[in-house]
């Protein structure tokens, strides 16, 4: 649709501004409206990305248990190690310059298509591996491929969902990271029984982290487009057709596809007037700036908050504590894995009723107290040369504690708090922004904590109760609330009311309605 069909579509929606207003009124629960039904099963596809990379941080934690893996690589340490757990982070990097094209042009779902496909390829090399180059290879590919998917997989929820949906299945997509965690830690307890001598034991789960790209492959051309990609590429009819048919029930002359249809235009068209796209305008206003700083330290966080050390090298911790059995470690890291799932999931059920900085504030205080307790423990511990099991004990429910209170902010609320402070011209490269920063922080983790696990132990541990310090004051500072407003809305706290350019009047009103939905 060309440029004068697209000034209609502005200039005939409906003078309200209130989301509240165009809501339907239906008492009838979503899962009993077969469009809304539709639309939210659907975003399983997407979920997949993450589940695929809970998989990998788990199996290979769980591999490292395995005498099998052991013996097949040569007992890897320190940095040698490191390389195997950064395999997929140089992968990733190689994907940067890739996977914000990709969006932005070829929209979110072949991105996702795309990034599966190179992980089931990534994933039979892995199984089929012959030595350690192969093997870092397979994850190099793992990696690469993965990137791309998940940069695009929670935009395409954020950007599709029913707008009063939104907040909680985007907080859902980082907390299905634990699915495929807790799969990973099963498969490989169970393929540890077959036998010391069989390389089976690690080739299964190595093979079966390509089956839910599979899937992906398979279905992602299944489920509908990003209605807000396909404004920005003025393909107006087919925006509004998704929004009729999967938010509206296929009623055409719906008020809330009127009222998305005209904030989503109004905020595109008005960043393309007054902006650019590329990197650099994350330089050139105070709210691209804070943006800038907010999508830099939410993955920081959510890497340097201390999880690194149970997501990669909970051996170690456990080594370091008295816990040596290879399959008592094993059975702690898959229970810690179901406890992850359930607690994540419920914690992003309370994403609309707690709101994101409550959540942030909640988990970043939780995770010092659990850490310092924990740091106490592990010294005494070794001061009694762990002869003390009870102390080990309580370092075990102090890792426990420890993720209720991460999952609590830094699962289920990052890809959410992320999403919405991006406007839509600037959020693949924001995500992209966000995934370099967390590459960053996982390269970090992936070469410093083996090698200071194995010099200094328990007193690494000292190093993030500092750092999880300093995270709660920016929180607490530099956080502001997204709870109850639309992804357009969101803009006027970075940008003011010139978020919507030319429509100031009309604007203010919105913004000031949106804050009492």
């Amino acid at each position: 649709m060309g440029e004068i069909e697209h000034s209609t579509e502005v200039e005939h929606a409906p003078a309200v501004w209130s989301l509240r207003d165009v809501l339907p009124q239906d008492s009838t629960p979503w899962y009993k409206q077969r469009h809304l039904l539709l639309l939210n099963l659907s975003m399983v596809i997407p979920y997949l990305s993450s589940t695929t990379n809970g998989y990998d941080g788990s199996m290979l934690n769980g591999l490292q248990s395995m005498v099998q893996w052991q013996n097949s690589f040569d007992h890897p340490t320190g940095t040698r190690l490191g390389s195997l757990s950064n395999g997929v982070i140089f992968g990733q990097i190689l994907a940067f310059p890739i996977a914000p094209w990709l969006c932005d042009h070829m929209g979110r779902r072949f991105p996702i298509f795309i990034g599966s496909l190179l992980l089931v390829i990534g994933a039979v090399l892995q199984c089929a591996a012959q030595n350690y180059a192969m093997f870092l290879v397979s994850r190099m590919i793992i990696g690469f491929g993965g990137l791309i998917a998940v940069e695009a997989s929670p935009m395409l929820v954020t950007e599709l969902a029913y707008p009063t949906h939104r907040g909680v299945l985007t907080a859902y997509y980082n907390s299905l990271w634990y699915l495929g965690a807790l799969l990973a830690a099963w498969t490989t307890y169970g393929t540890y029984f077959m036998g010391t001598h069989t390389s089976w034991a690690w080739r299964i789960p190595s093979l079966l982290q390509g089956f839910f790209p599979l899937l992906q492959v398979l279905f992602v051309y299944l489920i509908p487009e990003s209605p807000r990609y396909l404004v920005q590429r003025d393909r107006y009819d087919d925006a509004r057709k998704i929004l009729t048919k999967y938010h509206a029930a296929g009623n055409p002359s719906s008020p809330l596809v009127d009222f998305e249809m005209k904030e989503i235009t109004l905020s595109i068209e008005t960043a393309k007037s007054t902006s650019g796209t590329g990197y650099l305008e994350f330089l050139k206003s105070a709210g691209n700036k804070h943006r800038l700083f907010i999508i830099i330290m939410v993955p920081c966080m959510m890497q340097l908050s201390g999880n690194g050390l149970i997501a990669y090298y909970l051996h170690l911790i456990l080594n370091s504590i008295g816990f040596t059995s290879d399959p008592q470690q094993l059975r702690i890291n898959g229970g810690l894995t179901i406890f992850n799932l359930f607690v994540s999931l419920a914690m992003a059920s309370l994403m609309d009723l707690a709101g994101r900085r409550r959540l942030f504030l909640f988990s970043t205080t939780g995770m010092l107290a659990c850490y310092v307790v924990w740091t106490v423990l592990s010294a005494v511990n070794e001061q009694r040369g762990f002869a003390d099991t009870s102390l080990g004990t309580g370092v075990v429910v102090m890792i426990f504690l420890y993720q209720f209170a991460y999952n609590a902010g830094m699962n289920a609320v990052p890809w959410v708090y992320v999403t919405e402070v991006l406007p839509t011209h600037l959020r693949a490269k924001g995500t992209n922004v966000m995934q370099i920063a967390a590459t960053c922080a996982l390269v970090f983790n992936g070469y410093a904590n083996p090698v200071a696990m194995e010099a200094i132990s328990w007193r690494y541990y000292i190093v993030y109760c500092c750092v999880i310090a300093v995270e709660v004051a920016v929180v607490w500072f530099a956080f502001p609330e997204t709870k109850g407003r639309s992804l357009e809305e969101v803009a006027v706290l970075f940008d003011g009311e010139g978020a919507f350019g030319g429509v100031s009047a009309e604007g203010k009103k919105g913004v000031e309605d949106l804050e009492k939905v």
